[in-house]
């Protein structure tokens, strides 16, 4: 292995970056050169801003979001699509899906470039390059946690002892993904936790919410931890971003207005994929699947300035609207005509055209979004969750209600004790994560990892699945096969050591 001057990396370091300010501000590149060796420290800072710039790239950050999000129940497609996204929606998977083909292709690059920087820098560096290593150590820990969650079963399941997926580490060569077989999903998550913990250690610098800091990991963490079962764990971490006073719960018009501000403005966001005005990718960004506007932003139809094929279920809407008050429907354009909400006649039963936008009108471009990955509301309902399953109902309700509060609920719309009627503690949970987090990419992983069924009983091109197709009903069991992704057929062809899920 090559041996590097830690006096050449300190010196280097300090040329390249002078005094550390308390918040720095840097903008992602959009390439990498992935044959540029590492010589110093300047190729450290500018390899890890390629590294993020690959979460830009469509293959990922477009695929990624299809393979989370569309499985849900919270969203609607109203006509089948010549686009693989359309299997990701019906639980019609097959093994050559170019969604997730792309991301698996895309998540392993990170990996990979990430291990380069991990590799080469030593712990005891300067306080700079343990900062880079540090978000290097993130970036890995995050890919790794997306792929074994679309490739691997909830950990609740037997206790993680499923397949999960590959784990590439620093030390292997780039091409060791071609022989390498698939660690267990309890494998994958213990390499995420000790990845985040170490990234956490080295990290001291506040940068934007574009890049990763010791609250970013610890936020990350925090979610693992939940998803593992680890709730006191959960709450620990939830409990240090929180108190860090790094972030706060935005209100009143700048909740209403959350997604359209850039993430460097934003004091919610945790962490987000920034795109700039320059990277709009018009009809190819997520948003133009859920949103159709004229030039003012005001919802028209289909193929305006979007594809709008996928809506809110009716099952959400409805259940968010028991609330008129509630701010939260600030992120749904209904697309109506002279005040008449307007229905997709494409299926039978039609669907009614509740448009989405938290992927649209960033900075007023229509298609532009930065998504959002992590953010200090959910810091609270991981709180809660950990805390109602811990049997501490006051707290757990406490950071329900602070979110109930912030959509601009108020008396009998918050919870008590007195007030849950035929609901547990954990039931009004997964309710408030379900109105909060919607089209997030949450949804689904909420229901599965709590062993619960993903039910639609709202038209969609869900109902084709049926006989007769005008049946809007399905009902996924967190048990079912298709709750995750087959690994891509063209990875086993390359390394036939992997084993495809049944």
């Amino acid at each position: 292995m090559r041996k590097y001057s830690i006096h050449k990396l300190l010196f280097m370091g300090a040329l390249l970056f002078g005094t550390a300010s308390c918040e720095k501000y840097y903008e992602p590149t959009t390439s990498i050169d992935e044959e540029s060796a590492l010589t110093n420290a300047g190729d450290v800072e500018t390899a890890t801003i390629g590294t993020y710039a690959v979460l830009l790239n469509a293959a990922y950050v477009r695929s990624v979001h299809f393979l989370m999000e569309y499985p849900s129940d919270e969203i609607a497609q109203g006509q089948s699509s010549g686009d693989d996204l359309t299997r990701a929606y019906r639980y019609t998977h097959i093994n050559t899906s170019g969604h997730a083909t792309n991301f698996w292709g895309q998540a392993y690059k990170v990996i990979a470039a990430a291990n380069k920087i991990i590799a080469y820098v030593p712990d005891e560096s300067s306080v700079i390059l343990r900062q880079l290593k540090g978000e290097n150590l993130y970036l890995r820990a995050m890919m790794h946690f997306n792929l074994v969650r679309v490739f691997g079963r909830p950990y609740t399941q037997q206790s993680g002892s499923n397949p999960g997926v590959p784990l590439l580490m620093d030390g292997m060569s780039d091409d060791a993904i071609n022989s390498i077989t698939r660690s267990s999903v309890k494998e994958v998550y213990d390499s995420v936790i000790q990845d985040l913990i170490k990234a956490a250690d080295l990290m001291s610098e506040n940068k934007s919410n574009s890049f990763a800091s010791k609250e970013v990991a610890q936020a990350l963490l925090s979610r693992v931890y939940l998803y593992k079962g680890e709730n006191e764990n959960a709450i620990k971490y939830a409990d240090l971003v929180i108190k860090s006073g790094r972030y706060k719960l935005v209100q009143g018009g700048e909740f209403s207005s959350y997604f359209k501000t850039a993430p460097a403005s934003n004091q919610e966001t945790i962490f987000a994929i920034r795109h700039t005005k320059v990277q709009d990718r018009g009809f190819s960004a997520i948003g133009s699947m859920y949103f159709s506007a004229n030039a003012s932003g005001t919802a028209e139809g289909q193929g305006v300035s979007g594809w709008a094929e996928i809506y809110a279920s009716k099952k959400y809407f409805d259940f968010l609207t028991k609330n008129p008050a509630d701010l939260r429907s600030n992120f749904i354009s209904p697309y109506t005509i002279n005040g008449v909400l307007q229905y997709n006649l494409k299926l039978s039963p039609s669907t009614p055209m509740y448009y989405i936008n938290k992927y649209s009108m960033q900075e007023g471009v229509i298609n532009l979004s930065s998504p959002v990955y992590l953010r200090l509301a959910e810091m609270h309902l991981i709180r809660a969750e950990a805390n109602a399953k811990m049997g501490k109902t006051a707290a757990a309700l406490e950071d329900v209600n602070l979110l109930r509060q912030r959509a601009g609920l108020s008396g009998n719309q918050l919870y008590t004790v007195g007030n849950l009627g035929t609901k547990t503690v954990l039931d009004v949970v997964m309710e408030e994560r379900w109105l909060e987090l919607a089209f997030e990419g949450h949804r689904s992983y909420d229901l599965f990892r709590n062993n619960l069924p993903m039910e639609r009983n709202y038209p969609g091109t869900h109902s084709l699945n049926n006989t007769p197709t005008t049946n809007i009903t399905q009902k996924v069991l967190p048990t079912d096969a298709r709750i995750i992704f087959f690994i891509p057929q063209a990875e086993i062809d390359r390394n036939p050591k992997l084993t495809q899920n049944p």
